[in-house]
């Protein structure tokens, strides 16, 4: 059996990953794959310590995550399709002149 601190390691390697995807990508594509890592570390997480603990709760919970980041990709789409019909880019940070 693999140990668990293996997962974790890789689900804080994912999710840095991740991070560093949000915090230095203007591009929004870039952007919401960045933030399907973390949501993916999460997974990892989850099911590594429902593993560990012999129950099924955490893989439950991976399962919503699954379906709030199918929901999170429908919604971010349909944003990056306004904001490039918009401004003819999509870059997040074009998205600050649509406040007035």
């Amino acid at each position: 059996m693999v140990p668990p601190e293996y997962y974790l390691l890789l689900s804080a390697a994912v999710f840095c990953i991740g991070l560093f995807g949000v915090l230095t990508r203007k591009n929004a594509l870039y952007f919401l794959m960045s933030v399907e890592l973390m949501l993916n570390a999460a997974n990892i997480n989850l099911i590594a310590f429902s593993l560990f603990w012999g129950n099924m709760t955490g893989q439950t919970f991976a399962l919503f995550v699954i379906a709030l980041a199918a929901a999170e990709v429908a919604i971010g789409i349909g944003i990056i399709l306004v904001l490039y019909r918009n401004f003819g880019t999509v870059s997040v940070t074009d998205a600050t002149t649509m406040r007035w």
